[in-house]
């Protein structure tokens, strides 16, 4: 690469970044506005730690906002490349899902909008449809290294297998999405992950759609950090899972992304274990209460500390990505 083109690469990524953050705070406040009158507000579980009954009434929906600022910032900068768009529809496929599920929730005016079986049959269609996708890409079979060494080649099973990490992260990050800022900011560090894992890839254009969901997820904290104006909602956390998973099948880093999400991948497991112990031992529990970061805070650990920590935990979690993908 030229030195003329290197340096055109790195302003368009720059553009990305800070066109995405820009379009959030910039149309941020008349959003959370907007929400607010539309009411499109937080309901609070029953069974959630008592502090939390402080956060009702709080505008929510505002992914939407986020997903505006990637989709944006992404085709302005790298157009509309195949890979880019694969994983724009994956953004929008499951923060379609998202929506329709606040939707509901605010309309029967309780935290519950989708029950678990449907929106997981959503999920599960759309993923079967993009791990479809995925397989006969025009990226596969291309000269994209896999960055982690002895990648499998599952064949058949590679559609099962896609729709089964578009499924989990997209309910990883949105079980994660309990306190101020946590999914926000865990999703923009996983994403640094890929801005650098596709740029050592020769694939500028993920990495302009990558640094695109950085940019707006970082801006976004403005908002969504503690105390939380606006929270993303299912939409944004549905669409930002999907979207991990997305970049991570573009890049042909899937199972680095367990190592970039494994913060997310800790705090779905702290339910599926949760729930299977309880059943199992009739009602004994691990965990104070599940998702994890409830954990902690029943042991008496301010909010902001939680997400800190976290926050420490994900950084880890990058830098181990980056060197296990050499």
């Amino acid at each position: 690469m030229s030195e003329a083109a290197a340096l055109s690469l790195w302003l368009r990524l720059v553009l990305a970044g800070i066109g995405a953050a820009a379009i959030v705070v910039a149309a941020g406040p008349r959003t959370v506005s907007l929400l607010a009158a539309w009411g499109h507000r937080q309901r609070i579980r029953e069974d959630a730690p008592a502090r939390h009954q402080t956060k009702a009434g709080t505008p929510t929906m505002g992914g939407l906002l986020i997903i505006t600022a990637i989709v944006v910032a992404a085709l302005a900068t790298s157009g509309a490349h195949h890979a880019v768009l694969f994983a724009i529809a994956a953004l929008a496929g499951f923060g379609a899902i998202g929506l329709w599920d606040d939707l509901l929730a605010g309309r029967r005016d309780r935290n519950l909008g989708l029950r678990a079986r449907e929106r997981l049959a959503l999920q599960g269609a759309v993923g079967l449809v993009l791990g479809w996708a995925a397989a006969r890409a025009p990226w596969v079979g291309t000269d994209v290294t896999p960055p982690f060494v002895g990648t499998f080649d599952l064949g058949g099973w590679y559609i099962p297998f896609a729709a089964l990490l578009f499924v989990g992260f997209a309910n990883a990050v949105n079980l994660t999405d309990g306190l101020d800022g946590l999914a926000a900011g865990l999703a923009a560090l996983a994403g640094l992950g890929f801005v650098l894992l596709a740029i050592r890839g020769d694939q500028p254009e993920v990495g302009m759609l990558a640094v695109a969901m950085v940019g707006a997820s970082f801006a976004f904290l403005t908002m969504n950090a503690h105390p939380a104006r606006v929270f993303m909602g299912d939409v944004g956390s549905n669409a930002l899972g999907a979207l991990l998973a997305a970049l991570a099948i573009v890049t042909k880093a899937e199972f680095i992304l367990f190592v970039f999400g494994a913060i997310f991948v800790a705090e779905a497991a702290s339910v599926l274990l949760q729930v299977a112990y309880f059943k199992a031992t009739g009602g004994r529990r691990i965990f104070r209460m599940s998702p994890l970061h409830h954990h902690f805070e029943l042991a008496g650990w301010p909010e902001a500390q939680i997400v800190r920590r976290f926050y420490l935990a994900g950084s880890a979690c990058l830098v181990l990505g980056l060197l296990v993908g050499g």
